[in-house]
């Protein structure tokens, strides 16, 4: 019976009631095992090991028609689509629920997505963009619990996961730590790439839409004081939105100081295995690191007649880090004593980092519907870095010392074209062209022992990559129930540099080729749920670092003699070649009363070419003797697969009774597996078994106040990098809650506290090597790194 007859049956209008009901019972058993699923985390994920993460969308539509809600100018478009009803429908009259923009933008992409809007961003006052992100499925971030960190897609490590600014790749260098939470209007999270949002996103993307791009009037100020372990960290954040005629502006700048404890305990325990001998060394590391950075961001829109606008964004960032570390070495041993590199040592650090960037784009709305958008980036990046360090050996009256200075200069610049237009009405087609250009100087001095060990690699080195694409995808509605996105996508990137300073130039070469397939299926047009599938090919490419890298001498061992394979020296590899991922992705998502969302999707990845650190002993010219040297290599393949559950509603409406509190959670279950290394644990690096959350929010009755709080758990896991090297890392338990009174309407007082459960944070590996007698050495090392409660208290101003 069609969607008419019903709406002009009583009798069918019963029918139509009776299947709402068991629609609303069926999502009350999913979401009850879903939110079990994820309270059980914790033991679930300990004991089984594998699969997924989740991602949304952006848009925004009604029940009868979706249409993509445009993105901020400067970014990109990630591929929604337009769902219409049959044209003898007759829309039924839509009923009033509680609203989320993000929820419904979601579920109308083609291209699966998460979003995360003003409201979730500003929640828990997060300074960090990693703590905010730590909190999304399948997110996790590397370091101590409580300190942000590189966020990852899945589990996976470094250069897996695609992090965009308002469409456009981040500078080398920058981190998203660098980025205040108060200058991001939404984050979008892919879950698979699309041919428009580029392919090298192995494990996903994370775009972050800075603020702007919206007529209404904004002028807040934000005014924080944290404290973490005894050290008062101010910050202050302002962002302004406005209208001039024609012109839409906003700004944002936010500036933070903040000074942190970094000590660590560094544990090393060698066994003899062929003689049962012994030797432990405990190195007790006190240090501490001060760190200033402001951040500024600017959007400058204009509009013209026929729907043209053009539209600046410049960017500019600054920090300045800079600390200074004394440590004490201890040995004991049950044979003869291996001599002590050093007894003592202490040591200083300052490192700057600027980077200023201007975007333009220019959108222009053809005659025939169609439109063009043209978009140039020119940016500039600079490093100083100085660090000292003393190894002294009070028994030997022996000081090794180490004075090393850096600078690098980064220039990049980007121009892209895009077509768009409608195609037979249901065809959305859209192809691009996409010129990007990098280009490093470096000056590096090495002073070690006063000699220069590393004199064939200092100097002036120059490096340059230039990236290349097209691409075309279609995002077409097949029907009302059915809607797909289609597109290819070739990239190519060419770098050459010089490995040293008299030395031969080298280059290397890549090209992709990488087509993508997503689409979304509605069985029933009078509910939400509907059924995702992505089939994808994506990929990884070596970076600047990997590839043309000057030698960085381990400090441990700070002289022209040996090292050991625990502590190795690092360098370049030239002939890196890309690693090829081919993928799947298969979700259901079932939306409920509220704006709340029910979901699963499972994943799997089959990669070739597979990146990894190894080590060797090599013959250098900075010893005298062989030393271990650590180079990133391709060693072959490897596959990940995953599952990922999430759940988030409004107690009230899943269940009468219930207070209204507003629930969140998800589970992420990881596995996978590197070929030419035995099991167990042969996983990629830094993938942990899973990642789970379990967050809830309250408005008390009849006060203005609003609370919340967070879990967070990642359980330990150990990685085998060969048969005879593997390293571990301890589980991660952090606790944030956030407590929010509305003073009057212009007035919020927040406060935070993060990590109120804070535990030692642990590190380590065991090796098996071969000392120079021809004995079996297993190398144990461990690091303890303590965690501290960090509180904020922030008054939230609207001027």
């Amino acid at each position: 019976m069609g969607i008419k007859s019903i709406s002009t049956s009583k009798g069918s209008i019963a029918v139509l009631r009776s299947q709402i009901g068991a629609h609303k019972r069926t999502a009350k058993r999913s979401l009850a095992a879903i939110s079990l699923a994820a309270l059980l985390s914790p033991l679930h994920a300990q004991t089984t090991p594998a699969p997924t993460t989740a991602t949304p969308d952006t848009s925004s539509a009604t029940d009868g028609q979706a249409t993509t809600s445009a993105p901020a100018d400067g970014a990109r478009r990630t591929g929604p689509s337009r769902v219409n009803p049959p044209r003898d429908a007759v829309v039924l009259p839509p009923v009033q629920i509680r609203g989320n923009d993000e929820t419904e933008a979601r579920r109308l992409s083609t291209a699966a997505k998460i979003i995360i809007g003003r409201e979730e961003i500003e929640l828990y006052g997060d300074t960090t963009m990693g703590e905010l992100l730590k909190r999304m499925p399948g997110v996790t971030v590397q370091g101590r619990p409580g300190r942000g960190g590189a966020p990852r897609m899945r589990g996976l490590g470094n250069g897996y996961t695609q992090i965009l600014i308002d469409g456009e790749r981040v500078p080398r260098g920058f981190s998203l730590d660098d980025l205040s939470p108060e200058e991001i209007e939404r984050i979008e999270i892919l879950r698979a790439p699309t041919a428009e949002t580029g392919a090298r996103a192995i494990a996903g993307t994370i775009n972050i839409i800075t603020r702007g791009g919206y007529t209404k009037h904004v002028n807040d100020l934000k005014l924080g004081l944290g404290m973490e372990n005894g050290h008062v960290a101010p910050n202050v954040a302002w962002s302004r939105n406005d209208t001039a005629g024609d012109l839409i502006y906003n700004f944002s700048i936010a500036a933070a100081h903040n000074e942190r404890s970094n000590d660590v305990v560094n544990d090393t325990l060698t066994e003899n295995l062929s003689n049962g001998s012994t030797v432990h060394q405990t190195e007790a590391v006190s240090s501490t690191g001060i760190r200033d950075g402001l951040h500024a961001n600017a959007r400058l829109q204009w509009r013209g007649s026929g729907g043209d606008s053009f539209t600046l964004t410049p960017m500019l960032a600054t920090t300045h880090n800079s600390g200074d570390r004394t440590s004490r070495l201890t040995q004991t041993a049950t044979g003869t004593p291996a001599d002590l590199p050093y007894d003592r040592s202490t040591g200083s650090t300052d490192a700057r980092f600027a980077t200023a960037r201007l975007a333009g784009v220019w959108v222009h709305k053809l005659d025939d519907g169609a439109s063009l958008r043209l978009s140039a980036n020119a940016g500039q990046s600079a490093w100083a870095n100085d660090s000292t360090r003393q190894n002294i050996s009070d028994l030997r009256g022996v000081v090794a010392t180490s004075n090393q200075h850096s600078e690098q200069h980064d220039t990049t610049a980007s121009v892209n074209a895009k077509y768009a237009r409608t195609i037979a009405e249901n065809h959305s087609l859209v192809t691009g062209l996409e010129f990007e250009s990098n280009r490093r100087n470096e000056t590096a001095t090495t002073l070690q022992n006063g000699e220069t060990p590393l004199s064939d690699f200092d100097g002036n080195l120059t490096a340059s990559s230039l990236r290349t694409a097209i691409y075309v995808q279609d995002e077409w509605n097949v029907t009302p129930h059915w809607a797909a996105h289609a597109g290819v996508r070739w990239e190519g990137i060419a770098t050459t540099g010089t490995v040293s300073a008299d030395g031969p130039e080298v280059s290397n070469q890549s090209q992709v080729l990488t087509p993508l397939f997503h689409a979304v299926w509605r069985p029933d047009l009078t509910v939400k749920d509907q059924f995702r599938i992505s089939l994808t090919r994506s990929y990884r490419s070596p970076n600047l670092q990997d590839l043309i890298a000057r030698p960085s001498i381990n400090s441990m061992f700070l002289n022209r003699g040996a090292n050991d394979e625990v502590h190795p020296d690092r360098a370049g590899n030239a002939y890196l070649q890309p690693e090829l991922a081919t993928g799947i992705d298969l979700a259901f998502e079932h939306y409920v009363p509220g704006g709340g969302l029910l979901s699963a999707n499972v994943f799997f990845r089959q990669i070739q070419n597979l990146m990894r650190s190894q080590t060797a002993l090599e013959t250098v010219t900075w010893a005298d003797v062989p030393r271990w040297v650590a180079r990133t290599q391709n060693i072959g393949n490897a596959s990940t697969q995953g599952i990922e559950l999430e759940a988030k509603f409004r107690l009230s409406e899943m269940f009468p009774d219930a207070p209204k509190i507003d629930l969140r959670s998800n589970l992420s279950l990881f596995r996978s597996s590197v070929e030419g290394i035995a099991a167990p644990n042969n996983r990629l690096d830094q993938q942990p078994d899973g990642t789970a959350n379990l967050g809830a929010d309250y408005q008390l009755r009849g006060w203005p106040l609003k609370v919340g709080g967070n879990i967070n758990w990642t359980p330990s896991f150990t990685t085998r990098l060969s048969d005879d090297q593997t390293v571990y890392q301890s589980n991660k338990f952090v606790a944030d809650a956030y407590a929010l009174w509305t003073i009057s309407p212009g007035y919020q007082l927040r406060m935070s506290v993060s990590n109120f459960a804070g535990r030692d944070y642990m590190t380590g590996g065991s090796l098996l090597s071969t000392n120079p007698q021809g004995q079996t050495l297993r190398e144990t090392t461990q690091t303890i790194a303590p965690s501290f409660v960090n509180v904020q208290v922030r008054l939230e101003i609207k001027l």
